[in-house]
């Protein structure tokens, strides 16, 4: 069944091309997120402004629920296409940055690279719900999720040989090219959609937030990402120290650890469907959220080989708790508040991941890790506990019956 369901998602064309975009724009942006911070540090010499470019690129989430409305507003399927070719022209002027007076043209990009990348995940995500059959959603965005991973497994090689060969303005043309194929990719998606008519004024920006918090199947899945998502940024801000102290290995080691978290996310991505069929969403998002939380818990102790399956087992666990929420984002929301009902999850999901990032690089230097990580691992086991026990409103469970002979959108 997992194989069938796969191949149709494959098979179906809609669904194809929108993978397909993933692949092409994901490969340069995994390649520009690793060059961006290298790049600026070559120029400035600065730790810190090395450390904002990252932050100039997530800084746009918290704005999520506004450009969410625009994705409501506007026609999807042209606004994923300008959107792209924007970027395109937009990273192709990175080649006049070489002298660090001109850093100010490198900040701008990345603060509208991070707003384009969230204003098209919520565009996707509207439009994906309403072209790939719902019984496939699961499959769909573990497919998403697979394709994302594996990039950020691959691309990053290229982007450091690029950069070490030309320099940053090699990395921001490769990723010109895949946002420029990404919009070719997305023209010629057999989809089409009317201009949305609902009002989005200060009550329509709340109105994803609204959508959210009044669904007893949204609400529970998207406040357990919230809390996931931040002891996973402690998590991450904990990683050097892990390696050094914990693990006795120089601060490279961590770079394999991120591989196999990585290889565990690909692995999980091809599964999400077929369990999503099978479990009901809480179910299936807290044991996810369980898997990670022993697999943080287990950082308290200094063995390569627990290490190891330890970050396989994040990497299965994490991506969980993301992919049931936005599938049933995608599944309980109306088609004109689906924009702003996915961009508004994305930034409650993902803001406290980045706090977390920040609080965690004060907090190793108060707290042994020792201590912290299985702490960490505690707080999340306790989400999974109370996401499976929780008051439930529906059943969260995923249509069931026979799968469609063809999901051609």
């Amino acid at each position: 069944m997992s194989g069938s369901a796969t191949m149709r998602v494959l098979r179906d064309r809609t669904a194809g091309l929108f993978l397909a975009a993933v692949v092409v724009s994901g490969f340069g942006t995994s390649a520009m997120w690793l060059a961006a911070g290298v790049w600026v540090k070559s120029l400035t010499g600065s730790d810190s402004l090395a450390a904002l470019a990252v932050f100039a690129m997530w800084l746009p989430v918290l704005v999520g629920p506004a450009l969410g409305a625009i994705a409501d507003r506007l026609p999807r399927k042209p606004l994923l296409v300008a959107s792209n070719l924007v970027m395109a022209g937009l990273l192709a002027t990175l080649v006049a940055v070489d002298p660090a007076g001109r850093i100010w043209i490198l900040f701008t990009v990345l603060v509208l690279y991070g707003t384009s990348a969230v204003l098209m995940d919520a565009a996707e995500s509207a439009l994906v719900a309403g072209a790939v059959d719902t019984r496939l959603l699961g499959d769909f965005n573990g497919l998403r999720m697979t394709a994302n991973e594996g990039m950020k497994l691959l691309a990053p090689l290229t982007g450091a040989a690029l950069y070490g060969r030309f320099g940053g303005g090699a990395v921001a043309l490769l990723d010109a090219v895949s946002f420029a194929l990404a919009a070719g990719v997305y023209a010629l998606l057999p989809v089409r959609q009317p201009v949305a008519t609902t009002p989005v004024g200060r009550g329509g920006l709340a109105a994803g937030a609204r959508q959210m918090w009044r669904s007893p199947v949204l609400r529970p899945l998207v406040l357990a990402g919230s809390v996931t998502m931040l002891c996973a940024g402690l998590n991450g801000a904990a990683v050097y120290a892990f390696v050094d102290d914990g693990l006795g290995h120089s601060p490279t080691y961590a770079g394999v650890l991120y591989a196999v978290q990585g290889a565990g996310s690909v692995a999980v991505g091809l599964l999400a469907g077929p369990l999503l069929r099978r479990l009901p969403e809480r179910v299936f998002t807290a044991a996810g959220i369980a898997l990670f939380a022993v697999a943080v818990g287990t950082r308290a102790l200094p063995y390569d080989a627990v290490a190891l399956a330890g970050s396989a087992a994040i990497g299965v666990g994490l991506p969980c708790v993301l992919i049931a929420a936005m599938t049933a984002v995608q599944r309980e929301t109306p088609d004109a508040l689906l924009g702003r009902t996915a961009a508004t999850a994305n930034t409650l999901m993902m803001v406290p991941n980045a706090v977390a990032l920040a609080l965690g690089a004060g907090l190793i230097a108060l707290v042994d890790i020792r201590v912290l990580l299985p702490l960490v691992g505690a707080a999340a086991l306790l989400t999974a506990a109370l996401l499976v026990t929780g008051r439930r409103g529906r059943p969260t469970d995923a249509p069931t019956g026979p799968l469609p002979s063809s999901t051609e959108a």
